[in-house]
Formats: C-alpha cells, sequence, structure tokens
C-alpha cells in the first residue's frame, strides 16, 4: 500500500471518527491527511508529505473550521432538571416571603417551591422557574424576570 493510499484511509477514518466526536477538530486533521495525499503524488517525498499535512490540518483549522462551526452550530438540550428552568408553573401550596417553602406543579408534577419575591405568592399564580436547588424550584412571579 502506498503513502498516499495510506493519507486517504486515513482520512476517510478521520472523517467516520468525526461523526461520534463532534467539533470538527477530527475533520481538519482529515483534510490533512488529503492534502498530504496530494503531495504523495508528487516526487519529493515522505518529507513534503508531512510538511503538506501540517500546512493543511493548520490551514483547516484556521479558515474551513470556523466557517463548518458558524453553519451547524451546536444544539444544546437541556434535559432533567435544567430543562424545567424557564418553564411556567401553577403554586398549589402559598409560597411565603423570605425562602418559605410551599408546593407548585410544573408540567403536571407537584414541587417544592421557593419564592424569589419578597412577597407571598398565593396558589393559582402563575411562576417561571428560575433556579433549581436541589428538589427545590426557585421561582419568580410570571412577567417580572
Amino acid at each position: 500500500m502506498s503513502a498516499t493510499q495510506l493519507w486517504l484511509l486515513a482520512g476517510v477514518g478521520l472523517m467516520i471518527a468525526e461523526v461520534v466526536a463532534p467539533g470538527f477538530w477530527l475533520m481538519s486533521v482529515a483534510v490533512g491527511c488529503f492534502v498530504a495525499s496530494v503531495a504523495g503524488l508528487l516526487p519529493f517525498g515522505l518529507p513534503a508529505q508531512v510538511v503538506a499535512f501540517a500546512g493543511g490540518t493548520v490551514a483547516s483549522l484556521v479558515l474551513f473550521r470556523p466557517f463548518l462551526l458558524r453553519r451547524f452550530p451546536r444544539i444544546v438540550v437541556r434535559t432533567n432538571m435544567d430543562a424545567l428552568i424557564g418553564k411556567t408553573a401553577i403554586v398549589t401550596q402559598r409560597l411565603g416571603p423570605q425562602g418559605q417553602l410551599g408546593r407548585l406543579v410544573v408540567e403536571g408534577e407537584d414541587w417544592r417551591g421557593m419564592s424569589l419575591d419578597d412577597a407571598a405568592l398565593e396558589p393559582g399564580t402563575r411562576v417561571i422557574v428560575v433556579e433549581v436547588d436541589g428538589t427545590t424550584l426557585k421561582v419568580d412571579r410570571e412577567g417580572t424576570s
């Protein structure tokens, strides 16, 4: 197997690995491998291929990767407790001032809640979940956050 074929094989392998390791780092190295494989077709030998690989990788990191990051932004999916932040809740048991605990319902689930307001929140009041502290949801009156 020639050096050109090895560079091509490495580039394809890195592109496949990029699927499971997002961030376009491996894609940039794969571009370097492809540049080195083209250099392998020229009569300059292995040192030229290594220089082409390094140059192609650096050029890809500087020029190609930022374009890809803008074109394919990373989507962050909030899960578990973090998914509750920003959700609307209904107070079911009075939330007192100065951090007195009460109860509220978020998406059909009952939670312990604490008001961030200095005033009490009565049952039926719509609130927004601002923070999660263990199993206690810290909430603010809807429209004030």
